[in-house]
């Protein structure tokens, strides 16, 4: 079967923005415009066809990336498809942001234009900058109270360092606001509020905005003939570009990630959503118009690149893990070069294992349609992989590559979990196995000191949900606390100590006697052991004996039983027996010369020290400080 859609046609995007900047809302607009859902779900009815988890819609956030594809015919009468991620603004769940990004080859990023740029815009900016994702802006929420686009424009400059080009003006703002004026154009799209937004007039640009519009279309030519000489020459004698001219330019400035274009609207209201779907058409790239995708060969270590073309061997990266309540565990991938069809054997050169592609699905948020292949561009959903987690190159067999890997942030909050009945300690660990693999975020491991079993995550909303999901998902109970603080002991004091061991029941007695100076090491965590003996007054090879009893000591201090650490012993002199000394004997005098001289030597619990790295716009260093 040949691929219906051409790879110029495609757009894989994500929707990016701090926590309620709109993100879902302007999603489940763009589903309801192209078609692909009848009604409009709304998030704080819990009806939002993007979050499909319960805790999402309970919380009225997006927990997940839910995929979806879509289609939209464009100004030029084509139609495109859509691969659109949602993606959640939480801080908590950043690491969804990141695997979106890394797949993704645009991106619109919404801003509330009441707040403007907010800290965790500020997260996602430099994430997408990171993997040089070319961006269009989208100010949402026109229709809010203290809605202001021209202040959102200048935190644009001064908060994320970035340079907008502003492609549209807002007709009135709060309560007020009607529509947008398109300075490409120089008209203005007034929408009809009986119609949900489906329909809206083309008018005469308002005149008390004629003035400021001309100024805002002054700077957006400005900027996209800056983007070919040719262009740049005729403006500079006074010929001005044509509105194809200035569009092609335009998506030229963007794709290179020289600025970014800006949009106006309210999804709520649904106002502006169609000129920016218009627009991901025209500014957005497609697979075919961003750069190769970088990669290395599993047998050479060269550098090789696969370009976005169905005819390349085949390559896709698995970015996304998912337990599917149906269908088991879902592998999303997106394919960056060749073909997949159902049924063959692919590499997955990361765990350096075979998978064989059986069930291949498109999804919908979380509704699924079978397909029989996927070309290059595609996100797919493959069922019931073995080996693969998220970061896995998948690839043909004979053409082996691995692209690329992405990087996660370690966790910085950690909670002890224990189930709530023994009979679920298995099915807990099971489950716990299971919620790591789909997110590299979350970390399980058990304490070696305390027993425990800790979950480390991104926050505590993160890990709120994640015992939630236990708790739905897998049918286990779990009690959560605070982890056990892990104390050290340590002494202050030094102090000679002499032991003698002696210990006759007949037979072969045990003797041993050991003078050691035990002082602080503040240099060194580790245990430090030192022998002075001189004219063999200890054989050496009872000497390691003293060491490893002094040592066993070491792992349950006298002042708590927490593990010691900064102590320095020497062995400064001693006496043997030539029939009932050995190295047991020795090894039981320096542990129990330890124990004597325990109560002079000022024995202290230590705290653990935390270390933190603050992020701050120079702005706020001074506050910040202060606050620290």
């Amino acid at each position: 079967m040949a691929r219906e859609y051409k790879i110029e046609d495609y757009r894989n995007f994500g929707i990016m923005a701090h926590i309620d900047a709109g993100k879902t809302t302007t999603t489940e607009r763009v589903l309801y415009y192209t078609g692909k859902s009848h009604k409009i779900g709304e998030v704080h009815d819990g009806a939002a066809t993007m979050d499909w988890m319960e805790q999402e819609q309970e919380r009225g956030i997006t927990i997940t990336s839910a995929a979806t594809t879509t289609f939209w015919k464009g100004r030029d009468g084509k139609m495109h498809r859509f691969n659109i991620i949602d993606t959640p603004g939480h801080v908590d769940f950043t690491i969804e942001v990141e695997r979106s990004l890394r797949v993704l080859d645009g991106a619109i990023a919404l801003l509330d234009a009441n707040a403007g740029v907010e800290p965790q815009t500020e997260t996602v900016w430099r994430q997408a900058d990171k993997y040089r994702v070319p961006r269009m802006i989208f100010c949402n929420k026109m229709d809010k109270i203290g809605a202001d686009f021209y202040r959102s424009v200048e935190m644009i400059g001064s908060r994320l360092g970035a340079h907008a080009v502003v492609m549209q003006l807002p007709i009135g703002a709060e309560t007020e606001f009607k529509g947008v004026v398109d300075l490409v154009e120089m008209n203005a799209l007034v929408w009809r509020d009986e119609t949900l937004g489906a329909a809206w007039d083309v008018v005469e640009i308002p005149d008390d905005l004629r003035a400021r519009a001309e100024e805002y279309r002054e700077k957006m030519i400005e900027a996209a003939v800056e983007m070919d000489e040719t262009a740049l020459e005729n403006y500079l004698e006074g010929k001005m570009p044509s509105n194809d001219e200035i569009r092609s330019l335009i998506r030229k400035g963007t794709i290179a990630v020289k600025f970014y274009p800006m949009f106006c609207g309210s999804a709520f209201k649904n106002k502006g959503v169609q000129p920016l779907l218009d627009a991901v058409v025209e500014y957005l790239p497609s697979p075919a118009d961003v750069p190769a995708i970088k990669g290395v060969d599993a047998k050479t270590d060269a550098e090789i690149e696969r370009h976005a073309d169905d005819n390349e061997p085949l390559s896709m990266l698995a970015f996304k893990i998912m337990n599917d309540p149906f269908v088991g565990s879902l592998t999303f991938a997106r394919i960056y070069s060749g073909k997949l069809t159902k049924g063959i054997s692919v590499d997955n050169t990361v765990k350096g294992k075979k998978e064989r592609i059986g069930r291949m699905l498109q999804m919908h948020a979380n509704s699924r349609a079978d397909v029989e292949e996927a070309f290059a561009g595609d996100i797919v959903a493959l069922a019931g992989l073995k080996d693969t987690t998220t970061g896995d190159t998948l690839c043909d067999p004979l053409h082996p590559v691995i692209l690329e890997r992405m990087e996660f942030p370690d966790p910085v909050i950690q909670i002890a979990i224990e189930p709530k009945t023994k009979n679920d300690q298995e099915k807990m660990g099971l489950a716990l196995h299971r919620l790591a693999a789909e997110d590299p975020s979350f970390r399980v491991k058990t304490d070696e000191e305390s027993g425990q079993t800790i979950i480390s995550g991104m926050g505590e909303l993160h890990l709120d949900i994640i015992v939630d999901r236990m708790r739905r998902e897998f049918k286990v109970e779990a009690n959560v606390g605070a982890p056990q603080v892990a104390y050290r002991e340590t002494i202050t004091r030094s102090q000679e100590q002499d032991y003698t061991h002696k210990k006759q029941t007949g037979g072969t007695g045990q003797f041993a006697r050991v003078k050691i100076l035990f002082e602080p090491n503040p240099e060194s965590s580790e245990f430090l052991f030192e022998s002075k003996i001189v004219g063999g007054a200890v054989p050496k090879e009872y000497i390691p004996g003293v060491e490893k009893g002094i040592n066993s000591v070491m792992t349950s201090g006298p002042f708590a039983g927490f593990p010691m650490i900064g102590v320095k012993a020497t062995l400064i002199d001693g006496a043997y027996h030539d029939v009932d000394s050995s190295v047991l004997a020795f090894e039981i005098a320096g542990r129990a010369c330890f124990r004597e001289a325990a109560p002079k030597l000022g024995v202290q619990l230590l705290e653990p020290i935390m270390k933190v790295e603050v992020v701050t716009p120079e702005d706020y260093v001074g506050s910040v400080i202060g606050d620290l």
